[in-house]
């Protein structure tokens, strides 16, 4: 008999007998592969975490308990047991279940998350607000092994250790990053250690060297440092957690029996749990990477289902492969990347030139300021990083690297919408954060082969640039054979107008054409300009163009405040000329189809039409009535 169709949530898993739960991974994980087949989605992780996430709510009062996850991606059987396993189907699609958390979707999403490292701070603050309130559940945080080196997974350890609050982190090590030990002995010490007997002989052993006069702190020190070396966990022990593993992550009984042992225990406490990604399918298992988040496919035979046309180039593919050619001829030229190769492009360099390819992690700080550090010194570093997580660096771009005027060029990928995976990773703001930075060049691309010519472009540069684009495939066009450098801050009028210009940037150029040619239909001469750079923004061009016309519509796929529509004010400001602003409201935008969401914005060429014979309309009835 089938039991996940009964679960409608986590009080109905608690009913189960214990013994009941292998049954409900496995129909779990079916359920999970049948609907990311169908839908794409995020695939290894949430089959990773399958008997974890069944352990946790079968152990713990969710949602009274708190359950934060980090990142989010692992936690599609999450989403199955707490009440939305009839809509799990619409997960990442429009009007759809979120492929990440979100608190507004089900009180069982305890905390927002699509970016990593935030689950231990977040799980601490929830941790200190319920000592404050005098409350008594319980809050854990799950943690991935990749997710924990990132910095602020660090800064909510050291600060938990501090503070002392009652919390569990479990380690999620899915890639046995950090131990191997799994087997009857890690068995063996894990009930040893959250039994119960081990940890009070730990307290009387302290409480009985506390009181040995002189040495006995020295010898309370050396008792701790013969703990932790007998045992794993020592960074965590010596950050004042009480650690525990590792076990069978996939063992549920096992999970539900330590999780038991441990939930009471007081202050932080680490468990630390082995998994395997992709466990149960056995392609994923294979190859975590490639069904890290897979489109579509077949489940029966692992095959991928293809586009009926042949794709056109991906921005990410031509920037990897510009980056390589470049780096020929350019021994200084290095890539970094935040653990994120494949999705940036940087695999490129990592196979041509593996000793100039750094991933530095989940650490997009430090990959800032470790590329400050390289051009001090006389490297070119090429750091490639999505939009999205490059707004972790801000400090870092603004202190290390534009302050000391070092040419780092930052290539921020899936600029823009980026469809389904929705608000944590649109990278719609990196326009406003970049160009308030002083000597900074921002520019942005019309299309696949001025992405290569702004590549080579922003490394003849002695200070530090940025050069976005969108998620996804390319426009189509010719490719030069020859690269070439751009001149700075100019851009180009691709068709001539006179009512009125259509200024537009980066992936926002194609479209404006499109739209032109339908307002021309409507007897309005329309002309287009790709500006190509937001800072320094082509002035000249626009005091030319205001010899022609009054009538400026800006379009660009980012958010109107601070963004390049604003630029194009600023640099008009005082001037006569009147500016129709098109872009992403100052609003979060939700999840789907790319280009639904880009129509929803008023970003497709027809609604760009739309919006420009409106705006130039209007002004020629004020016009006559003045």
């Amino acid at each position: 008999m089938a039991l996940l169709n009964q679960i409608k949530d986590p009080q109905d898993l608690r009913r189960l007998p214990i013994e009941s739960l292998p049954q409900v991974a496995r129909e779990m994980r079916d359920r999970i592969l049948e609907t990311v087949s169908k839908k794409g989605g995020h695939l290894s992780s949430s089959l990773g975490a399958t008997e974890l996430t069944i352990a946790l709510h079968y152990v713990f009062n969710t949602p009274a308990d708190r359950l934060v996850w980090d990142t989010g991606h692992q936690t599609y059987g999450h989403k199955i047991l707490t009440g939305r396993q009839d809509r799990f189907d619409s997960i990442r699609q429009l009007n759809g279940l979120s492929g990440f958390l979100k608190r507004d979707e089900s009180p069982y999403d305890a905390f927002g998350a699509g970016h990593a490292s935030t689950a231990i701070s977040a799980a601490l603050g929830m941790a200190v607000a319920r000592d404050q309130q005098k409350q008594d559940h319980r809050i854990v945080a799950i943690v991935s092994d990749g997710c924990i080196t990132g910095g602020e997974s660090f800064e909510g350890l050291q600060n938990a250790g501090h503070l002392g609050s009652d919390l569990l982190v479990v380690l999620n090590d899915n890639e046995m990053f950090i131990s191997n030990r799994v087997g009857a002995l890690g068995s063996f010490l894990t009930k040893l250690l959250t039994g119960g007997l081990a940890k009070k002989m730990e307290n009387e052993v302290e409480k009985f060297l506390k009181r040995i006069q002189f040495y006995g702190a020295g010898l309370l020190r050396v008792a701790k440092r013969v703990r932790v070396l007998l045992f794993p966990g020592m960074l965590f022990e010596e950050l004042g957690f009480s650690y525990f593993g590792p076990v069978d992550g996939h063992d549920v009984h096992k999970l539900v029996e330590v999780l038991q042992n441990i939930k009471s225990l007081k202050g932080p406490v680490m468990l630390h749990i082995v998994t395997k990604k992709g466990k149960g399918y056995d392609f994923a298992e294979k190859d975590p990477y490639t069904w890290h988040g897979p489109g579509k496919f077949d489940v029966a035979t692992g095959t991928m289902i293809k586009p009926t046309t042949p794709p056109l180039p991906t921005y990410t593919k031509v920037f990897g492969e510009t980056l390589v050619k470049l780096a020929e001829t350019d021994k200084r030229i290095v890539a970094i990347t935040a653990a994120m190769p494949e999705g940036t492009g940087t695999d490129f360099m990592r196979k041509a030139f593996p000793t100039r390819f750094f991933d530095v992690g989940l650490a997009e700080e430090h990959a800032a300021t470790f590329a400050a550090g390289m051009a001090c010194d006389g490297l070119r570093p090429v750091c490639a990083i999505y939009s999205t997580f490059m707004q972790r660096g801000f400090d870092q771009m603004e202190h290390d690297v534009a302050l000391q005027k070092l040419p780092v060029v930052f290539c921020l990928d899936r600029a823009g919408l980026v469809g389904e995976d929705g608000p944590t990773h649109h990278g719609v703001f990196d326009f406003s954060f970049t160009r308030i930075i002083p000597n900074f060049t921002v520019m942005a691309p019309a299309d696949e082969n001025e992405l290569q010519h702004m590549l080579k472009t922003a490394l003849t540069l002695s200070t530090p640039s940025v050069i976005r684009y969108p998620r996804g495939s390319g426009e189509g066009v010719a490719m030069d054979a020859e690269l070439r450098t751009l001149p700075i801050g100019k851009g180009i009028i691709l068709k001539p107008g006179q009512d009125v210009y259509i200024l537009a940037i980066g992936a926002m150029v194609h479209p404006a054409l499109k739209a032109a040619a339908i307002v021309e239909k409507e007897g309005i001469p329309c002309g287009v300009v790709n500006m190509r750079f937001v800072k320094p923004i082509d002035v000249d061009l626009l005091k030319q163009l205001r010899l022609q016309t009054q009538n400026f519509v800006t379009v660009e796929e980012h958010v109107l405040p601070g963004g390049f529509g604003s630029a194009v004010l600023e640099a008009m400001e005082g001037t006569d000329a009147r500016i129709h602003r098109i872009g992403i409201p100052d609003k979060f935008i939700d999840h789907g189809p790319q280009q639904v969401l880009r129509d929803m914005c008023g970003l497709s060429p027809e609604k760009i039409a739309q919006s420009t014979l409106e705006f130039v309309r209007k002004n020629a009835r004020v016009t006559a009535t003045v």
